[in-house]
């Protein structure tokens, strides 16, 4: 098991600044000014079918960055579908229930124990504190058992003074994110580059995925959706080697490469 790149303290981050830590997977704890949130909270050992204390599903791999109880108090939590790898009910009863919970359109049933919840179709909005977060497309799909109806799924822009994040769920090659870079960009996107081989047909190759963080005029990329869990048939170093190459001169806009990092800009 591979161990994370350093120890995480997010009681020292500056609430004048915007902090991003990847925690594995599609995981990212966030802060925009003193707003905490985080994405596709998935901090178990495994993924997969709770049966009591048992879950049966894939291992993980990588260490933990964080536990629940070490994470900061959460003003925000973001699912961007139902799949149970992005939406793991055994890590979600172990997150405060005051915590705002922003799901796509069609998933409220599954986040029942939080007090508030916002269920958004695409091109909605809500606030949590003072960042605006609206549900943005994707090309995936959102069904979380195979006799399920399929749910919304999708991705999050967040805007804070003037500052735009975009968590882009799980998606194939898709040019719903051009409007973005027409429209300015974005500071950062947390962008899936996992999960390809052999479902390239929902999970864009690192190469597709640096075209749309290009396209989006993303100025930093997070990659996520890879090194953590086997999901797929892709070697697990695959999908961060195959993202810096295609980035070429510009590798230093891909930040965040290890699980444990984190990465911060002033707010100004």
């Amino acid at each position: 098991m591979t161990t994370p790149a350093r120890s995480l303290d997010p009681s020292t981050w500056s609430p004048d600044r915007i902090t991003l830590a990847w925690l594995g997977h599609a995981t990212v704890l966030l802060q925009l000014g003193a707003t905490r949130l985080i994405t596709d909270p998935v901090l178990e050992s495994r993924i997969g079918i709770g049966l009591g204390w048992l879950k049966l599903g894939p291992r993980r791999y990588s260490a933990l960055a964080l536990t629940p109880r070490q994470l900061p108090p959460l003003d925000g939590i973001l699912l961007t579908h139902a799949h149970m790898d992005h939406t793991d009910r055994g890590t979600l009863a172990r997150l405060p229930r005051r915590a705002h919970v922003v799901v796509q359109a069609g998933n409220r049933d599954l986040v029942r124990r939080f007090h508030r919840v916002s269920e958004l179709a695409w091109g909605g909005s809500t606030q949590v504190n003072d960042v605006r977060v609206t549900a943005l497309p994707a090309r995936h799909w959102g069904a979380r058992l195979i006799w399920d109806r399929d749910r919304g799924y999708g991705s999050y822009l967040l805007e804070w003074r003037g500052h735009r994040v975009l968590v882009v769920g799980d998606t194939a090659e898709t040019d719903v994110f051009h409007p973005l870079g027409a429209a300015g960009g974005v500071d950062v996107a947390i962008m899936p580059i996992g999960a390809y081989d052999p479902w390239i047909a929902n999970h864009a190759s690192p190469e597709q995925a640096w075209a749309m963080v290009q396209a989006m005029g993303a100025r930093h990329v997070v990659p996520v959706h890879h090194g953590t869990f086997r999901l797929s048939r892709e070697p697990a170093e695959e999908p961060l080697r195959r993202l810096l190459a295609a980035a070429g001169d510009e590798h230093e806009r891909v930040i965040i490469t290890r699980i444990g990092g984190h990465w911060s800009i002033p707010a100004g």
